[in-house]
């Protein structure tokens, strides 16, 4: 699933730009939405903004395993060419590291560029940095969400 704006991001976001992706459990930030509508409204730009709301908690764990931080930090600042190159950065096995890209593709934390068939599949993040957001209080929405879990 490509992320809506990705390209974007990439194409037009310099070096100096900071991004963040913002990782919610339950509920998104419904605030935000709200100002960015209303700066549209207002005919200006807002600037980009990128978050993943996970309902099983089991998602939020599959974020923050070690292994695929280490992913996720080696893809933010090296940028790899390719699957077999990010294995070589974290000296781990091709198969276990393309197992763990496909399951932050899943989680749409993570996409696949290629040059064309036959070429390598390059991973790559359009952020650098994540933020993550667990609500512990009643009346969020976590409440229910942790029961269907």
């Amino acid at each position: 699933m490509a992320n809506p704006g990705a390209e974007t991001a990439h194409e037009t976001a310099d070096d100096s730009e900071h991004r963040v992706m913002h990782i919610r459990f339950g509920i998104g930030n419904e605030e935000r939405v709200e100002e960015t509508l209303a700066a549209l409204d207002r005919g200006e730009e807002p600037g980009p903004y990128f978050e993943r709301v996970y309902r099983d908690v089991d998602n939020l764990h599959r974020v923050t395993r070690p292994k695929n931080l280490e992913l996720l930090r080696v893809l933010a600042t090296e940028r790899p060419k390719s699957i077999r190159e990010t294995a070589r950065f974290v000296d781990r096995d091709v198969r276990q590291v393309h197992r763990n890209l496909e399951e932050l593709a899943d989680l749409d934390l993570i996409e696949f560029e290629t040059d064309g068939p036959g070429k390598p599949k390059r991973p790559t993040v359009w952020y650098d940095e994540i933020a993550v957001e667990l609500p512990l209080t009643a009346g969020n929405g976590a409440s229910e969400d942790s029961a269907e879990a």
